[in-house]
């Protein structure tokens, strides 16, 4: 029969599975799936709480006539500060700042912080500088979505392109929002930041308007004399205000001084969540890693483009992206039906074309026993 001249090792045979395994993968490779991630209604919550919040500042400073640099700040989000005031504490890179204004970050918080193990009303501090206002807003919202208890304290002071309006400072936001509603939390202590965690570097004009920040939110004022008095003195402030729970997750936001120790700590503290810290010899122990030696998870937002790019989340985005937008949301993932049936359809192929070789191996060798009947001659 003619059909068994293909063997399987025909160029005709073989190219036929190279064509099927190809449109197997094909298949599979476009008929990938959107699926949602864990956790995924929380996240849409949390960032559509930030969306809320920024808008609502973004409001109240058009209704103030502040004018928006649209070059430096081309999303519009009045979340971006001046370059230099005489409340900028360090230098700040302003693509970093633009990356922060995502309210999608507030889903990162939240993955962060579920993956932690938090559930509702355990207790959690959190250190705020005024360098990152759009991931204070990010951080804010997430553990209001999560129905967690903050114990909140603000390094006032900013870095370039962050809250360094010394008339509209993160406190003036903070207050705001909780008048308005929209945040439930505000902070219970602040410094001033910067170097010491009491403006070393910062003009005497400087360090006046970051504590008539301060008393005008009507906060407690940290500010002790040296370094390590600051660090214990927020450390007195969380556990006074944790009635009697365990703090289950220490959140700093920026490079608050008081919050990693010193300059030197912070190449050895990772950007997002820890649940134990590198052993090193560090200079200065800070209230992150103080935490850390208690065995409480960390969650440390500073390097922002690396945590954006890990999170799958745009860098320097514009437009700003929607609340629900990005791979933290959803991924793009094989279905498991799909490569199971093409698996089987591929493998069935493969044995139909090895039962096909067996078959003519067989015929094959009928025909030489037969031809060899034949060739012998009768006595």
């Amino acid at each position: 029969m003619q059909v068994y001249n293909l063997s399987a090792g025909s160029k005709t045979v073989l190219s036929v599975i190279a064509l099927l395994s190809l449109m197997a993968f094909l298949a599979v490779e476009y008929g990938k799936e959107d699926v949602k991630l864990k956790w995924y209604d929380q996240k849409i919550e949390a960032s559509k709480l930030a969306t809320e919040a920024a808008a609502y500042l973004k409001e109240f400073r058009m209704r103030k006539g502040v004018f928006v640099d649209i070059i430096n700040d081309p999303n519009e989000t009045a979340l971006i500060g001046q370059d230099l005031t005489t409340i900028t504490t360090d230098r700040g890179f302003i693509e970093a700042k633009l990356t922060a204004t995502n309210p999608n970050f507030a889903a990162v918080i939240v993955d962060m912080l579920k993956e932690a193990g938090l559930e509702k009303n355990d207790v959690v501090a959190i250190a705020f500088t005024g360098s990152l206002p759009g991931l204070n807003i990010a951080v804010q919202s997430a553990v209001q979505t999560l129905q967690l208890k903050p114990i909140i304290i603000t390094s006032v002071g900013a870095s370039n392109w962050g809250a360094n309006d010394p008339d509209f400072t993160w406190l003036d936001m903070e207050s705001l929002l909780f008048k308005a509603g929209i945040f439930k939390n505000k902070s219970v202590a602040a410094s001033i930041g910067g170097g010491l965690d009491r403006g070393r570097g910062l003009s005497p004009e400087g360090r006046q308007l970051i504590t008539d920040a301060i008393h005008r939110n009507k906060i407690e004022f940290i500010n002790e004399e040296h370094l390590e008095n600051s660090i214990q003195k927020r450390i007195d402030i969380y556990n006074g205000n944790r009635q009697k729970k365990k703090i289950k997750a220490f959140i700093n936001v920026g490079g608050g001084i008081s919050s990693i120790g010193s300059v030197e700590n912070g190449k050895y503290i990772p950007t997002g969540l820890s649940t134990i810290l590198p052993m090193k010899n560090y200079p200065v122990r800070g209230v992150m890693i103080q935490m850390a030696e208690n065995n409480v998870p960390i969650i440390h937002l500073l390097n922002i483009n690396k945590l954006a790019l890990k999170y799958g989340l745009p860098i320097n985005p514009i437009p700003l992206p929607r609340a629900g937008e990005g791979e933290i949301f959803i991924q793009k993932r094989y279905s498991v039906l799909l490569t199971l049936g093409v698996t089987i359809f591929l493998v069935l192929s493969i044995g139909f074309v090895f039962f096909m070789e067996r078959k003519r191996h067989q015929l094959g060798t009928e025909q030489i026993v037969i031809q060899r009947n034949e060739s012998v001659p009768e006595l």
